[in-house]
């Protein structure tokens, strides 16, 4: 079966026959394919990979490192036997082909890479896990872009649960992967006669304050040209500063979080609320303001988001949850031109997608004056759907049609949730 699923008949002889080697070894290699993937995965909580990293030494360096090192082929093998249940014009469309090769070339590097017993073969490791996550950028437009094509084969529930476990279980492996790397560098830093940073253990800040990230993204929202993604109508008021961002309630709320998370949780809810108010108040000279309420509870941080765009009232859907579907069904605008054609722009991009604030941050600081670094491709709120899941929190859409609509964001504040992994 894997043999036919990876030769696309469109390649040139060459490397037709480079992919039909490559194809081969999946077959001959399917024995350890299988042996991975009849493993179970180990899931973990916030709770425990702060308590594991918080008093680090060179023993629980080691340990973190092979942890690693066995548990992501462990996920990977799950996630290509997922791509092999799929039937054939579906993993062989344009960017799924592409991603199983990303995917078995992980697996296979990581299934042969040695144990790690030394601070030195850790750096080793380190690099090797930086190099995966670079080469792997490309994998969510192209994932994305091969569904949606594919979305005719497939009916709403299987896609949309299929592209629910990939995008978890790539979730789930970038944590793992940044949040050693991240223990590995602040150990050396130490080592160094560096600083001890308290504010957080690896990735995860342990006193995250909500306000900042509000704060932080809606200065950034608020600094973008008007016709920011170019399809504001002519007529539309450009002199109108974008709406200002109000923050009520518990403002001084921390708990601790991936700030990586809450982030491009927070970046895309806003986006879409300044975006739809805009558009909504076309002509006006100064547009509503958009409210972020943060509420503190016992054992979960709620956020509410409110806009006066207009509501979801949308001819492409039939309820606010159908955002969050990869399906054309449930989603007409998931095979409309344009958004295939930014998926195909961002698909061919050496940098490709990490999915973070950070990288959009970073490429508006170096060329302040250049449209947004990614075009829309409709990913946004079904990610912000996923990495608030993550931990097992829940997204709300209320639309309120003709006036705005209100998203209400809960995480749990304990740290005690598993993962949410699907095997």
């Amino acid at each position: 079966m894997l043999s036919r699923c990876i030769i696309p008949c469109r390649h040139p002889p060459v490397l037709a026959r480079r992919n039909y080697a490559s194809s081969a070894l999946h077959f001959y290699a399917n024995k350890q394919l299988e042996l991975y993937a009849a493993k179970e995965t180990k899931r973990l909580t916030l709770r425990q990979l702060v308590f594991f990293g918080r008093s680090m030494n060179e023993e629980r360096l080691i340990t973190s490192a092979n942890y690693v090192r066995t548990e992501l082929p462990v996920r990977i093998a799950h996630r290509l036997r997922d791509m092999q249940a799929l039937p054939y014009i579906v993993v062989t469309s344009e960017g799924m082909a592409k991603v199983y090769e990303l995917y078995w070339s992980a697996f296979d590097r990581f299934r042969r890479f040695p144990q790690v017993t030394t601070l030195a073969e850790n750096e080793a490791f380190c690099k090797f896990l930086r190099a995966l996550l670079d080469e792997h950028s490309t994998a969510i437009p192209k994932l994305t872009l091969g569904l949606s094509l594919s979305s005719p084969y497939l009916t709403p529930d299987r896609l949309d649960s299929f592209m629910r476990r990939m995008l978890v279980s790539r979730i789930s492996r970038r944590v793992l992967a940044e949040h050693h790397i991240a223990l590995s560098r602040d150990y050396r830093a130490r080592q160094e006669g560096g600083e001890s940073r308290a504010d957080h253990v690896g990735i995860i800040y342990t006193n995250l304050r909500i306000r900042d990230s509000i704060e932080r993204c809606a200065s950034y929202l608020r600094k973008r040209a008007f016709d920011v993604d170019g399809d504001m109508p002519s007529h539309s008021n450009g002199s109108a500063a974008w709406s200002k961002v109000i923050v009520d309630g518990h403002t001084d709320t921390k708990f601790p979080y991936i700030r990586e998370h809450m982030d491009y949780i927070i970046f895309e809810l806003l986006k879409n609320a300044l975006r739809a108010t805009r558009t909504k108040h076309i002509n006006a000279s100064e547009l509503p303001p958009i409210r972020a309420t943060i509420v503190s509870g016992e054992d979960h941080v709620a956020i509410r988001i409110s806009d006066q765009g207009g509501g979801l009232l949308n001819p492409h859907i039939q309820a606010p949850s159908d955002l969050f579907s990869f399906s054309h069904i449930r989603n007409a605008a998931r095979l409309d031109d344009s958004l295939l054609v930014a998926l195909r722009t961002v698909s061919s991009s050496p940098k490709g997608m990490k999915g973070t604030v950070d990288e959009q941050l970073d490429a508006s600081e170096k060329a302040p004056d250049q449209p947004a670094p990614h075009p829309r491709i409709g990913i946004g709120l079904p990610m912000s759907n996923i990495y608030t899941k993550y931990f097992g929190g829940s997204l709300e859409l209320v639309s309120m049609d003709g006036h705005g609509t209100d998203v209400y964001l809960r995480l749990p504040r304990l740290g005690t949730n598993l993962e949410g992994i699907e095997v």
